[in-house]
């Protein structure tokens, strides 16, 4: 599952999350100077972002979806 949302109105625009993130989910708004959700899927659901933010601005999803494994990827 993983990160579910920013919310732009606690959101000051520091980056933490943006630095924080080992899996580069995140990129800043050139227009907003805020982070946004850049890359979904590959949020592994660490929590490192939601525990790092200072505005308590990120919410994470903390449940990892269970994949059917494929025989043919063996």
């Amino acid at each position: 599952m993983g990160i579910r949302s920013i919310n732009v109105k606690l959101c000051t625009g520091c980056g933490i999350c943006v630095d924080s993130c080992p899996q580069d989910v995140f990129r800043m708004s050139e227009e907003t100077d805020k982070p946004f959700i850049a890359y979904q899927k590959d949020c592994e659901s660490c929590l490192i972002c939601e525990l790092s933010c200072p505005e308590e601005a990120i919410f994470v999803y903390p449940v990892l979806e269970r994949r059917i494994p494929n025989p043919l990827d063996c």
